[in-house]
């Protein structure tokens, strides 16, 4: 079986990640747990976001209000099934004494919401009214 495969099975039975290696001290399982909970408030903010300029910019045009939206809705998902996988592919890292793995989704959501904001700062600042 794929290891990604085997990380989306391990997020609906995480008690299954106790089989991996061994036991962590319990300080770098609950850094990890915070780390996933950090990127699950930064996945809500983009959700939030994405509802607030659909519901707070009505006078935007639609289609820059709704690309908008999507785009932030859009990364809000993607971020929440980031933290999942991530805390998994961490917890089993910490177990097994491997090197925690790199990832560049930090750097493409860095991207994503800096042009979302730049889109903004051109829209309020043209004031493009539908």
């Amino acid at each position: 079986m794929s290891e990604f495969v085997t990380n989306i099975r391990l997020w609906f039975a995480p008690e299954q990640v106790r089989d991996e290696g061994g036991t962590p001290d319990y300080r770098f399982s609950l850094a990890n747990e915070r780390t996933f909970l950090a990127w699950l408030r930064t996945a809500l903010a983009l959700i939030g976001g994405g509802f607030a300029v659909d519901q707070f910019l009505p006078h935007l045009r639609w289609a820059w209000r709704v690309g908008l939206a999507l785009a932030l809705l859009g990364a809000g998902v993607l971020c929440s099934l980031r933290a999942v996988n991530h805390w998994v592919r961490c917890e089993r890292a910490i177990r097994r004494g491997e090197d925690l793995p790199a990832s560049r989704f930090p750097a493409v959501l860095s991207l994503v919401v800096a042009v979302v904001a730049l889109v903004m700062v051109v829209v309020v600042l043209a004031g493009w009214a539908g």
